[in-house]
């Protein structure tokens, strides 16, 4: 299914190669017990959320707008006033990251001090994610676990994963047991949900935001041209795009097809992946309103709205966005502050900003959430205090904004990796490749709006957030399990994203897709709808 934004390639990429991993593990370790029964879902106890009050932002937020801050406090929170809180051998993790590996430990100054503010070693194995699908089942089939792994939702046969390899770590945490973490206890319950198999609570969520993508527009491009971005229906959205195209200096309004399409889509109020009512499921690919959709967007291409590339490439539609060759991007999120370090240095008056689908034919329109949880961190089965060592490190690892260890997980070490603009860190050249230790993908604390380049840009994201919480749409399949979605869905959903993209560039009708929905639902469609119904009913019984 796809994600939004920078998220529309991830979740395949992970998907469509890790076919092996459970059965290796499974093989290497013995089945682990029968596997408990999934009635037992409903049994489990999630962690109270307990929000953390250290420190008043500057434009508060709720459980779907994160907060907002203009600057660092000048004198942050200590965090951990009993020293280091994970005190103890030293700990491996094997996860991921998007940015390039960092140093090695001997050569980097943050993780260095990182380890020293946890009181324990930190051995991270980093995979490129490219080369995560590959490293997994490989470090599963071999035996030998490192205390921790991500673990994806693109896993297959996770639930008896889970139970023969991993701690369920409910006695943990389920309930008032996360007071004894006070970091990972604010952590919001959507994202808890995620962790949730065979009766317990299996790992730990990597927070991310419920406003997770941004349909971006080019601020400073819409008042060259003295237009209004506030579109009120489909009309005025390709009107205005028709305003910002300008082929003889090649610029266009837009790049990537499939996410104009979603954007198109939560104009339709078509569902946020699938609609959930009383247990039963509907896909978005069998909503009526799809077509309807398709035609929208076929209109924009064929009209030279988009860029000319834009069928036949991939991955250039960011540049695009920051070069000025389109005018309007949908992107995560954390893009809104990459943008501005990438290219506002280069563009003088270099501005952009968001905006939310309208309704098609007026009235407000949808905006789907994003994940609630990246992925999650699970824990090898071990001695009780072993774990709870991990906790403690893992609960540092989520301090939140304000505090001391917040700010040296985000920007290391002053004089090294950053230095102060008044009170806020600014990373140096060192600080912005030691600081690329994933921490982020090992558990983190909720995100927040902050930008200490340039804080007059938080309002703005904070007022997108706030407009985009009136309407979202979530996703009612996330945080349940389809062994036929892990297994099948990826590759056959690269051949639909095919499809609909050859309809919407007018190589197929839109008849057409008719077709194409029914072979998705033969071939795998019916059978993850049912695994995701007797999931929820699982769950919510």
């Amino acid at each position: 299914m796809p994600q939004m934004g920078a998220h529309v390639t991830r979740r395949d990429l992970l998907r469509t190669s890790l076919g092996a991993a459970a059965g290796l593990a499974l093989t290497a370790c013995g089945d682990g017990g029968p596997a408990i029964p999934l009635a037992d879902n409903a049994k489990v106890r999630l962690p109270e959320y307990i929000p953390y009050q250290g420190i008043t932002p500057d434009l508060p937020g709720t459980l779907e707008v994160l907060d907002g801050h203009l600057h660092y406090p000048a004198e942050p929170v200590t965090a951990f006033p009993g020293g280091p809180p994970a005190k103890g051998p030293a700990i491996s993790i094997m996860t991921m990251t998007f940015s390039p590996v960092p140093p090695p430990i001997e050569r980097n100054t943050y993780w260095q001090a990182l380890n020293r503010s946890l009181g324990t070693k930190l051995r991270l194995e980093i995979a490129p994610i490219a080369d995560y699908p590959s490293k997994f089942p490989v470090i599963i089939a071999g035996g030998d676990l490192p205390d921790a792994m991500a673990v994806r939702q693109e896993i297959p046969q996770r639930p008896a994963m889970l139970n023969a390899l991993f701690q369920d770590l409910s006695e943990h945490l389920s309930g008032s047991a996360i007071h004894e973490y006070p970091y990972l206890a604010n952590l919001p319950t959507a994202s808890w949900r995620t962790t949730v198999y065979n009766g317990g609570i299996y790992g730990l969520p990597m927070p991310r935001a419920s406003v997770g993508s941004v349909m971006f527009y080019r601020a400073d491009r819409m008042r060259e041209k003295s237009l209004d971005p506030n579109v009120r229906d489909f009309r005025e959205f390709r009107q205005l795009c028709t305003e910002l195209n300008d082929p003889r200096r090649s610029r266009y309004a837009l790049g990537d097809p499939l996410t104009t399409l979603y954007f198109v889509l939560e104009m339709l109020g078509v569902p946020n992946q699938w609609r959930e009512t009383q247990g039963r499921f509907t896909s978005w690919l069998e909503d009526e309103r799809l077509p309807q959709g398709l035609d929208a967007v076929r209109q924009l291409a064929q009209a030279g709205l988009l860029h000319p590339d834009a069928f036949s490439v991939a991955g250039k539609f960011k540049d695009w966005f920051g070069s000025g060759q389109i005018a309007i991007h949908y992107d995560g999120n954390a893009a809104w502050n990459d943008f501005y370090r990438r290219y506002a240095q280069d563009t003088p008056g270099f501005a952009i900003d968001g905006m939310l689908a309208p309704g098609f034919d007026g009235g407000p329109g949808t905006h789907w959430t994003g994940a609630s949880s990246f992925a999650m961190l699970a824990f090898k089965k071990a001695p009780r205090e072993r774990i709870r060592q991990l906790l403690r490190a893992c609960n540092a690892l989520a301090a939140p904004f304000g505090t001391d260890a917040y700010k040296l997980r985000k920007y290391g070490v002053e004089g090294v990796d950053h230095e102060l603009n008044g009170a806020d860190p600014i990373l140096t050249p060192t600080g912005g490749v030691e600081t690329t230790v994933p921490t982020i993908f090992i558990t983190d604390s909720p995100m927040s709006l902050y930008f200490p380049e340039n804080p007059d840009v938080v309002p703005a994201q904070h007022a997108f957030q706030k407009r985009a919480a009136e309407v979202l749409v979530r996703d009612p399949s996330e945080g349940l399990y389809s062994e036929t979605d892990v297994t099948v869905g990826g590759p056959l959903m690269e051949t639909m994203r095919n499809e609909l993209k050859a309809i919407m560039q007018g190589r197929k009708s839109v008849s057409s897709w008719t077709h194409t929905m029914r072979s998705w639902r033969r071939e795998s469609g019916d059978r993850i709808r049912s695994e995701y119904e007797r999931y929820w009913e699982s769950i919510n019984r």
